[in-house]
């Protein structure tokens, strides 16, 4: 019974550890978020820049969860939300992941200094504002969105580029 007992305890940490790890958030950097885009060869990633804070990206976040469910068993289809929050408020970003169910794979960058390096990297007419989207084939950028998109926008931009 002690022993049963035992791996009882063991095995609840390790699904409480589980747990932990599906809601981690990594936080990475310009040239880190630059190697994922590039490593995303024969598919498609649509690349979500967001806040916590931005009302229009918090507006648009559930079309793209729409969007997301509708194209994630498609080979070679990807979806990847950034966060620009700030490092500190990584918990309250873990948190709102949570709470708005985001079911694709969100990161932090974590490079607010060198955003003026990194923004004209993306694309030389982003002026910082957010949301932008972007969509990358073969790591090569096909689409560039400044401002909101619709679900409808969004699945027709998809659809135009798998």
């Amino acid at each position: 019974m002690k022993n049963f007992l035992g791996l009882l305890v063991l095995l609840f940490g390790l699904s409480l550890y589980k747990g932990q790890v599906q809601n981690n958030l990594t936080l990475v950097n310009y040239e880190e978020l630059e190697m994922k885009i590039q490593n995303n060869k024969d598919e498609l990633l649509v690349v979500n820049f967001w806040s916590t804070t931005c009302a229009p990206c918090v507006k648009e976040l559930p079309d793209f969860m729409i969007v997301n469910e509708k194209f994630k068993n498609h080979p070679k289809f990807k979806m990847l939300l950034v966060s620009l929050d700030r490092a500190k408020d990584k918990e309250k970003v873990i948190q709102f992941i949570k709470k708005k169910n985001l079911t694709t794979e969100v990161i932090l960058l974590d490079d607010i200094k060198r955003m003026n390096t990194w923004i004209p990297r993306f694309d030389k007419n982003w002026e910082g504002n957010i949301p932008v989207t972007i969509l990358y084939k073969n790591g090569e950028k096909v689409h560039f969105n400044d401002g909101e998109m619709s679900k409808e926008e969004l699945e027709n931009t998809i659809n135009k580029n798998l």
